[in-house]
C-alpha cells in the first residue's frame, strides 16, 4: 500500500509541476502582449514629445517612430491571426493574404504620398 501512495504523489507533482512549466514560459502570448504595449508605449511617448517641440526635423522622427510602433503592433497582431487561420480552409487563408496587404498598403501608400 505504501508503493501505491508514493506512486500517487509522484504522478501528482509532476502534472503540477509541467502546468506549472506551461505557464511561466519564457515568451508567453501574454508576456509578448503586455512588452510590446510596453514598447510600442514608449514609442508614441517619444514621439508625442517631439512633435510638442515642433521642430520640422524631429518630425521626420516622430513619423519614423510611430511607422515603427504600428509594424511592431501589425506584426505581433499577424502572426496571431495566421495561427488562428492556419487550420481553417483555404478560403480563409486567402481572406488573411488580402487584408494583410490592404493594411501594409494602407500604412506605405501615405507614407510615400506624404
Amino acid at each position: 500500500m505504501a508503493t501505491k501512495k508514493s506512486s500517487t504523489k509522484t504522478t501528482k507533482s509532476s502534472s503540477s509541476s509541467s502546468s506549472s512549466r506551461k505557464s511561466s514560459g519564457l515568451w508567453g502570448l501574454n508576456k509578448i502582449s503586455f512588452w510590446t504595449i510596453v514598447i510600442v508605449t514608449i514609442l508614441y511617448a517619444v514621439s508625442l514629445i517631439l512633435s510638442a517641440i515642433d521642430a520640422n526635423k524631429l518630425m521626420t522622427a516622430v513619423r519614423i517612430l510611430q511607422g515603427i510602433a504600428t509594424a511592431i503592433m501589425i506584426v505581433i497582431v499577424s502572426i496571431l491571426a495566421w495561427r488562428y487561420v492556419r487550420p481553417k480552409p483555404f478560403v480563409w487563408k486567402v481572406l488573411y493574404v488580402i487584408c494583410l496587404l490592404i493594411v501594409i498598403a494602407g500604412i506605405i501608400v501615405p507614407l510615400c504620398l506624404g
